[in-house]
């Protein structure tokens, strides 16, 4: 049985800053039945606090405590591991670093730096992993839905030129990293296989949110998705659905059977 749904937010709940059509709503009607939500976002471009000013200004007011992005769960680890960061960050994304020991041994912390992706930075920031500190992915996805509606490099190529520049291996803590699925899950004391993902993100969302074990996830056609998205990763979709009001309606239908299998899209 279904108790507890986690939500991507840009090109699910909201594009740019402008809510898509019924999300706000969708996810009061999932309340209403009972569901817990939480909100899990890749976004390596705002702060916490900014993803929750921007959710209040659509008409969906949400506590910080509800909210799981990568910048939160980099922090978390800097602090088990004893280590200080070395940001390739967007400058929006720094005041979620803020406060943290100042500590000898480092890592290296990238995410969507934007137009901070510059040759010495990048120079700078391999130097540093040659000098022993990890290399702390914030998110490896592929491409973004840019302000423009175009597809935009997100933070992945990057990473990747770090791994094969240095030869380290970076840690993910961003989706589809299970630990990144099972926090959000374990804030509402929801069990893996009673939980269900909508997400516009095949690889990171879907795939992801089946491979931490979750009972099914949902695949939207807003946002990033492209068509034929829905075949290209697996484990694939449980089902592709027009939106977030769609997801609500296929959950609260389903929430009594949803056992990971993929439903007729």
């Amino acid at each position: 049985m279904t108790r507890g749904v986690l939500l991507d937010l840009a090109g699910v709940i909201y594009d740019g800053d402008a809510a898509i059509p019924g999300g706000v709503d969708a996810v009061a009607r999932l309340r209403r039945a009972g569901l817990t939500v939480r909100f899990v976002s890749n976004t390596t471009r705002s702060s916490k606090q900014t993803v929750v000013e921007r959710l209040a200004a659509i008409g969906l007011p949400v506590a910080g405590a509800d909210v799981f992005t990568p910048a939160h769960a980099a922090r978390e680890w800097l602090l088990r591991n004893n280590r200080a960061p070395y940001l390739l960050v967007h400058p929006s994304l720094a005041p979620d670093f803020r406060g943290l020991p100042d500590r000898g041994r480092r890592a290296v912390v990238v995410g969507d730096a934007g137009d901070a992706f510059t040759y010495a930075a990048l120079n700078e920031a391999s130097r540093e992993l040659g000098k022993g500190a990890e290399l702390l992915a914030l998110a490896t996805n592929r491409m973004f839905r840019d302000a423009d509606g175009e597809l935009s490099l997100d933070a992945g190529p990057f990473v990747a030129a770090l791994e094969f520049a240095s030869g380290n291996h970076a840690t993910l803590v961003g989706k589809p990293a299970p630990e990144f699925f099972r926090s959000a899950l374990a804030s509402m004391g929801c069990a893996p296989d009673e939980a269900v993902m909508v997400g516009d993100d095949a690889e990171a969302d879907v795939a992801g949110a089946l491979r931490a074990g979750l009972s099914g996830a949902l695949l939207v056609r807003t946002g990033k998705y492209r068509p034929g998205d829905e075949t290209r990763f697996d484990p694939r979709p449980t089902s592709t659905v027009a939106d977030l009001a769609a997801a609500a309606d296929w959950i609260i239908t389903h929430r009594d059977s949803v056992s990971g299998h993929r439903q007729p899209s």
